[in-house]
């Protein structure tokens, strides 16, 4: 059981971050950007992110996120009025699995958010493609309303192509609202990882976003291992938290996808996981809590928000909750886990598989920087404060740190 940190104060957690830090562009060379090294005596160091094979032990197993960001954004334009219609595409709803709904050729259902909603009442939105030199139309009808969002279903005549091309061709890739300008061609390429091939997040793992392919093979050398899982990235990780407090903020869920040859070395437990992203932490750790799910007779695949906190949760060993999960997985015959999470990790929360991180500087009041405060023990004041007067790049296309 872990210090519950519902009553923490948002405030607590906010900083002064001038605009001239939001760094709006890449550098052209995604290894060359600075890295805040916090080293786990607390020393601070600057370095670049093109050392971070001498500062990994040999004995590392480096952990990434391998989503791929869709063009989630489809910007149509009502045929009766003119009216500039966006549906930002969210999750799948029919298939609701993110393979098979790509795979569609038939016609699929998302969960999305839509834009200039009040002109948009009835009737179908339609767009003309050109995919492969092929005219195929597509038209959008949103079937109902939950909530903010709205149940979409995409319909096109063309049967020979699927979803996935559909959404490349017809959508653009949805950049932060922080960078306060349009999509550029050069996005579609500067916020996709080197290594992303798993489509389905609306947000790029930016921790990632500094690695090279000669970066991998240069850790490979040492030694130290790369693996990958996958947490499609929903757009909850552009939400601030509104509330006054923790406790009052709530969680957005988002898939998660482990093999199980990395459960078993999670088991085996002889390397030290540095996660690459929040993302991958909150994978790791969801990994975690959702054997210890099943390990006490439950057989949910979401792990609630507050569960880390809960009197109710067993204090089991990394090796017996990765054992607990292989004894699942064994019962339904997959290699795979595939669940959801809506974890929240804040100061009071007990690591147990991250040993270190690579990330991004977050926006104040995140529950991105909740997680960091976290692992640094509060910490993360006085790395900000050194950043912000050091000149680093902040968010998303910024520079890094290295938390040891």
């Amino acid at each position: 059981m872990f210090m519950n940190p519902r009553s923490l104060d948002i405030e607590d957690f906010n900083y002064e971050l001038p605009d001239s830090r939001i760094a709006r562009h890449p550098l052209a060379q995604r290894d060359s950007c600075r890295l805040l090294v916090r080293h786990s005596d607390g020393l601070l160091e600057e370095r670049v992110f093109s050392d971070l094979p001498e500062l990994l032990q040999a004995d590392t197993m480096l952990v990434a996120n391998n989503t791929k960001v869709i063009n989630a954004r489809l910007r149509f334009a009502k045929a009766s009025t003119g009216a500039k219609i966006e549906i930002f595409c969210l999750e799948p709803e029919f298939p609701a699995d993110y393979e098979r709904s790509f795979a569609s050729t038939g016609g699929c259902s998302w969960l999305c958010f839509v834009g200039n909603s009040k002109r948009w009442k009835e009737g179908a939105l339609t767009m003309s493609l050109d995919i492969d030199g092929r005219q195929v139309t597509l038209s959008a009808e949103r079937v109902a309303k939950e909530g903010n969002a709205s149940s979409v279903r995409f319909d096109w005549d063309d049967p020979s192509v699927n979803f996935s091309k559909i959404i490349e061709s017809a959508g653009v890739i949805p950049i932060p609202p922080y960078l306060n300008r349009d999509t550029e061609e050069s996005d579609s390429s500067d916020y996709q990882t080197v290594y992303s091939h798993i489509e389905g997040s609306v947000a790029a793992p930016t921790a990632g976003l500094h690695f090279t392919d000669n970066l991998f093979s240069r850790l490979r050398e040492k030694g130290v291992e790369c693996r990958e899982l996958t947490l499609h990235v929903g757009a909850g990780t552009f939400a601030p938290v509104k509330s006054d407090t923790v406790g009052a903020h709530e969680m957005h869920s988002e898939f998660i996808s482990v093999p199980r040859a990395l459960i078993e070395e999670l088991a085996a437990g002889r390397k030290q996981v540095v996660a690459v992203g929040t993302t991958s932490v909150r994978t790791l750790e969801s990994v975690y809590h959702l054997g210890c799910m099943y390990a006490s007779g439950c057989k949910e695949d979401e792990v609630p928000q507050w569960y880390p906190y809960s009197s109710e949760h067993p204090d089991l060993s990394v090796r017996q909750s990765m054992e607990a999960l292989l004894k699942h997985l064994d019962s339904i015959g997959s290699d795979r886990l595939m669940a959801s999470t809506r974890i929240i990790i804040a100061p009071g929360y007990r690591y147990r598989i991250v040993k270190g991180m690579i990330t991004n500087f977050h926006q104040p009041k995140s529950t991105l920087l909740l997680l960091v405060s976290a692992f640094t023990g509060g910490d993360w004041k006085r790395m900000y404060d050194h950043a912000v007067k050091a000149g680093f790049r902040f968010l998303s296309y910024g520079d890094a740190q290295l938390l040891l």
